[in-house]
């Protein structure tokens, strides 16, 4: 039977209601197309009825939940995007962390007037943008500093700029207004 590399075989018998949405939220993180049908004995094979998880006595039907996810994640994406191109300066930070405080307070000296999203105020979507974040840039961390559209970094990259005399030029090139 022909397989993608991403393809998972599993053989477990009628599993219990805990193993219901382990396997629920397993598909829902796939990038799988197809709705799959899992059978104990005969490894994975296409569906075409895609319910979420149906009975459970040695089959198991789970439905890729790509489709709406990655609709969710694309706009997560574009509102970075549309953010980070209408804001000369954009710190995505979090409230407690002591290096986004650094990169605020800079940028405040500065006279600076960054736009601040705070990730740990967006309740489940914060976590999520975070996700979107590293897929964009690479980094994980707060803060996630924007500037002119570019991403420059975290606070060792934006504090490095500014001790190297390279922060406030690249400011002044956008005509952000600093004192």
């Amino acid at each position: 039977m022909a397989t993608s590399s991403r393809l998972v075989r599993t053989s477990f018998s009628p599993c219990p209601k805990s193993w219901r949405s382990h396997c629920h939220r397993t598909a829902s993180l796939s990038t799988l197309s197809l709705p799959i049908l899992l059978r104990p004995s005969l490894g994975i094979l296409p569906s075409s009825r895609g319910a979420a998880v149906a009975g459970c006595r040695g089959y198991m039907e789970i439905r890729s939940m790509c489709s709406s996810s990655s609709t969710f994640g694309a706009r997560l994406e574009e509102a970075v995007k549309k953010t980070v191109a209408e804001n000369p300066v954009v710190i995505y930070s979090k409230t407690w962390c002591s290096y986004s405080m650094e990169v605020k307070a800079l940028f405040k000296r500065m006279g600076v007037d960054a736009h601040v999203i705070e990730l740990d105020q967006l309740g489940s979507q914060g976590p999520q943008l975070q996700k979107v974040l590293e897929r964009l840039t690479g980094q994980f961390t707060v803060p996630n500093v924007f500037i002119g559209g570019k991403h420059i970094g975290g606070c060792t990259d934006t504090v490095k700029l500014w001790h190297d005399g390279k922060l406030a030029p690249m400011l002044s090139e956008l005509n952000i207004s600093q004192h």
